[in-house]
């Protein structure tokens, strides 16, 4: 299983949440950046060039469902993790169906979204 540290864009349309991530994950070795939206995640992807991002489904007007798919259509592949408040057996299968590659409860303990963002397989 893979240990090293991933580039994680997170992405969440609550700064404070988005920002607490972040911090957190780099008091864990884990170099990470923020969005504050859809629109700057893509933005973001390209410039960052994350190796997984952490993304919260339910924003407005571009929600994480919309992220991952405009990210999987540039032939970028990311691991992909979905951070949210519904954990509903549907939306853990949307998630699944939409590419994601991990469904992660809110409130996750930073514990398990750092050890499910470094099992992500590492690139070939």
């Amino acid at each position: 299983m893979p240990t090293s540290s991933p580039r994680v864009l997170v992405v969440d349309d609550d700064c404070d949440v988005a920002d607490f991530l972040t911090e957190a994950l780099g008091l864990h070795g884990i170099q990470a950046c923020c969005a504050y939206g859809g629109a700057e995640a893509l933005q973001l992807v390209r410039e960052f060039r994350p190796d997984a991002l952490l993304l919260d489904l339910a924003m407005l007007n571009i929600d994480g469902f919309d992220v991952a798919s405009a990210v999987r259509a540039t032939g970028e592949v990311p691991y992909l993790v979905a951070l949210s408040s519904c954990n509903a057996p549907a939306t853990r299968a949307r998630t699944l169906a939409a590419g994601f590659n991990a469904h992660l409860a809110k409130p996750a303990s930073i514990d398990t979204i750092v050890s499910t963002l470094r099992s992500r397989p590492l690139p070939a």
